[in-house]
Order: C-alpha cells, then structure tokens, then sequence
C-alpha cells in the first residue's frame, strides 16, 4: 500500500499536464475591425415635371456623404434609357435629357456602392411628355346612346374616343394651362386629321372650343 500512493500521485499530474502558456493581444483585447462602410443616400429632382416630347428636362442630385461617386440614372417609360455619370468631389450630378416619345416616366437614380459607402437609389421622380393632338368634341343628340367601351353616354361622362387605344386606356390631356385624365370609353373620331374626341364633360372641364389642339400624353 505504501508504494501505491506515490505512483498516484505521478498519475494525477501526468494526466493534468503543463498549464498553457498565456498569450498575448497585440490589441489589448480590442476587436480588430477592417474599414468603417458608410451608409448613403441619393436625392434627385427634375427641373420639370411636364413638357412636350423632344423637349429637354434637367436631372440633377446629390450623394451623401459627399465624394466622388459612381450615379446610374434610369429612365422607364415608353422611351427607355439609361445614363452612368460620376459626381463631382461634393456628390452632386446633374445632366439633360430628352425623351423622344410622349407617354408618363419614372425616373429614379442608384448610387453605386464602393469601398467607403453602400449603394443606395433615390424616390422615383414622375415626368410626363406631351404631344400635340388635334381634337374634337362630341354628345349632344347622342346622349343616352352605348358607347363602344360599354356603357351609355350621358352629359356628365367623363371620357375620350380613339381610334386604335385600348378601352381603359388613361390619356392625360391639357389646354391651356387645365388638364385632365380620362379614359378611352368609345371608337372615333371619323374626321380625317383629327385624334381625340372629346365628350362634352371633358371639353368643359379643360375649357376647350370645341375643335382645336390639345396636348396629350399618348
């Protein structure tokens, strides 16, 4: 029994072993952390919101924080485009486009990311381009008849006929600083030369003679 206990003890420290060496943080214990990435924001405005096709609108913005920045410009609508600039050391940008076809836009600025900053995109700014159409109106001695679209014209309906636009179909119209949206209820007009026919709702509520120019969207 006397020798019993030495070999136990030998075995205790055998199987605990050496203690391992302590190391050392070079960085005290602070976390090591690669480059800060900055969150961004992209603004944009249009100089205008409404103009005549071929005409030119001026887009213009900023990116935070300032810097030189990589801005894609997009352009939905009828008239697709887009538009890749570089800001200038304060993140502003700014160009002119031209849409070439008439019809409601959307257009909207991404900020592209970086090793300093996210990516980001702007709200969607509207733009709606004009043509010029020539109009008629049309309801008295028709009222109480169907129109083509379904449904019956009656004094305080509130539509336009197109020839080839679907039933449904939302046309803005303006004259003279009013406008309007409404849609194609009916088929017409039979005149040569002209676009629209207006029902006699819509031409008093735009101010409209009776036959003329009127702008309109598509």
């Amino acid at each position: 029994m006397r020798y019993l206990l030495p070999v136990a003890a030998a075995a205790v420290v055998l199987s605990v072993g050496p203690a391992p060496a302590a190391t050392t943080n070079p960085h005290h214990g602070k976390a090591v952390h690669g480059p800060k990435i900055a969150e961004s924001h992209v603004s944009l405005h249009l100089s205008r919101h409404a103009l005549m096709r071929g005409a030119e609108v001026s887009v213009h913005g900023r990116v935070r924080p300032a810097g030189r920045h990589r801005v894609r410009i997009v352009f939905r609508g009828p008239d697709r485009g887009m538009v890749e600039i570089r800001t200038g050391r304060g993140g502003g940008f700014a160009l002119r486009w031209s849409p070439r076809r008439s019809g409601n836009y959307a257009v909207r600025a991404f900020g592209m990311g970086d090793a300093r900053s996210r990516g980001s995109a702007s709200v969607a700014r509207r733009l709606t381009a004009f043509r010029p159409a020539h109009a008629s109106y049309y309801g008295p001695g028709l009222y109480g008849n169907g129109v083509a679209c379904g449904g019956t014209l009656m004094p305080g309906t509130m539509g336009v006929a197109h020839k080839t636009l679907p039933c449904g179909t939302k046309v803005k119209l303006r004259y003279r600083g009013r406008s309007v949206t409404v849609p194609v209820i009916d088929r017409g007009p039979y005149v040569a030369g002209r676009d629209y026919d207006l029902t006699e709702a819509v031409k008093e509520r735009l101010g409209f003679p009776g036959t003329g120019t009127v702008l309109a969207n598509r």
